[in-house]
């Protein structure tokens, strides 16, 4: 094998790269790599493992999935995300193993290419995705390889689980970064009123339309639209968003000019739009179109590995001196959480305020629903009188309602809701209304 010419094919990668052999040994080494890590490369002697993990042996033999396991049992690329240290500290690397094979097949080493995911931290980190387990790291992956594309991407899950933070990384990965990331908010907002925050409108389209107003798309341009919940957005409005989004033209209102539009587009949601589709609730042309690259964020029963940490990440934002007994970490890790991270964040909150010392016990949590994570994930394990869903969710605002003393508007925010849906929902369930 011809080193030099390796070498020449490692140099041309703009991203941290190296050559190994299939004994880890690294053989090649580009610049962006060699500044990545604080430690001298020899090649030839200098093994991978040692550089990214300071391990003694490779990734397999300490728990961890080795890329070139799979690499080598496959023939094929492999991926992975792992946590190096690096010389900014401990970082979250996505890693690209490929097999390099001769004109004769045989196996002569491989090519690594690491994107280091400045949004995610396994540590408390401010403005940062937060975690660790398995379903967390495979999340990375998907908005890493997302976010090197102008693919359209919809995001779904829970509600609570962090839509808009991985909508804010998807954008400040991408080459869009340096542009606009707009927001907009499809929950209760009717048909005209959408169609004018959209795509603005020109003096006399209607009444109090005394100036010509830009709209969202306008002050998107080159950047990123990221429409929340739009499961929420009306049929009527959805036709007028397919016609946007399949020719990046759009009308303002009274206009009879159209403009052409430069924008990224994410969507998230936590409803099922596939059923809204069946039921004709949502338009499949539309379905398709921004469902370009799904990504599943996945809830905190499946995380229940992060949720010590994502708890210590909200004390630590919080500026308070204080640290959990590890009795309130358990209580906390064997919750549900049917709300999720955002859920999370709000009883951290309390627990700050309820703690009169340092260390915040599990008597200091507020009141938790008395409901085992393994009877929602065991449907077999249900013994008990089947309810209504509507009596079911008038069981569960009427605790939560109680724990925020009543204040509809942080509620509604907890719940990833609207004001006035909140209050909708109250009504029917005769909550609050005395």
């Amino acid at each position: 094998m011809n080193i030099s010419i390796v070498q020449e094919m490692i140099d041309a990668i703009d991203k941290p790269a190296i050559f190994i052999n299939p004994s880890y040994v690294i053989e090649a080494v580009n610049q962006p790599y060699r500044d990545t890590y604080p430690v001298d490369i020899k090649l030839g002697f200098s093994t991978c493992y040692q550089v990214s993990h300071r391990n003694s042996k490779p990734c397999d033999k300490c728990g961890e999935h080795c890329p070139m396991q799979e690499s080598k049992a496959t023939g094929r690329a492999a991926t992975v995300v792992h946590v190096h240290t690096t010389s900014e500290g401990q970082s979250y690397c996505d890693i690209l193993m490929r097999p390099i094979f001769d004109g004769t097949g045989e196996l002569l080493g491989f090519l690594e290419i690491l994107d280091k995911l400045s949004f995610a931290s396994n540590r408390p980190s401010a403005g940062k995705m937060v975690g660790e387990s398995e379903a967390f790291k495979a999340m990375l992956n998907k908005i890493n390889r997302a976010a090197n594309s102008d693919i359209s991407v919809l995001l779904f899950g829970e509600t609570g689980t962090g839509k808009e933070l991985v909508s804010q990384a998807l954008h400040s990965s991408s080459h869009r970064a340096g542009k606009p990331f707009v927001i907009i908010e499809c929950t209760g907002m009717s048909d005209t009123l959408l169609e004018s925050e959209l795509f603005g409108y020109e003096k006399g389209a209607f009444t109090g339309a005394t100036t010509n107003k830009k709209g969202l798309v306008e002050a998107a341009e080159g950047g990123t639209l990221f429409f929340d919940e739009v499961g929420d957005i009306p049929l009527s409005t959805q036709v007028k968003l397919l016609r946007l989004f399949e020719s990046q033209t759009y009308r303002p209102v009274g206009s009879v000019v159209s403009k052409k539009a430069n924008f990224r587009l994410v969507c998230a949601t936590h409803k099922n739009l596939k059923h809204m589709v069946e039921t004709g609730e949502f338009r499949q042309d539309l379905y398709y179109r921004i469902a370009g690259f799904p990504i599943n964020l996945p809830s905190l029963r499946q995380r229940k590995s992060d949720i010590a940490l994502i708890a210590a990440h909200f004390l630590a934002m919080s500026k308070e001196k204080k640290r959990f007994h590890k009795n309130a970490l358990e209580k906390l890790t064997n919750y549900p959480f049917p709300g999720n991270i955002r859920e999370l964040k709000n009883i951290v909150d309390q627990a700050i305020l309820l703690a009169d010392e340092t260390v915040i016990y599990d008597t200091d949590l507020p009141e938790l629903d008395n409901i085992s994570s393994d009877s929602i994930n065991d449907a077999s394990s249900f013994r008990g009188n089947v309810v209504t869903l509507d009596e079911m969710e008038g069981q569960y605002l009427r605790q939560v309602y109680s724990s925020f003393n009543g204040d509809a508007q942080q509620l509604a925010k907890a719940l990833g809701v609207s004001t006035r849906t909140l209050y909708r929902k109250l009504k029917k369930a005769g909550i609050g209304s005395n």
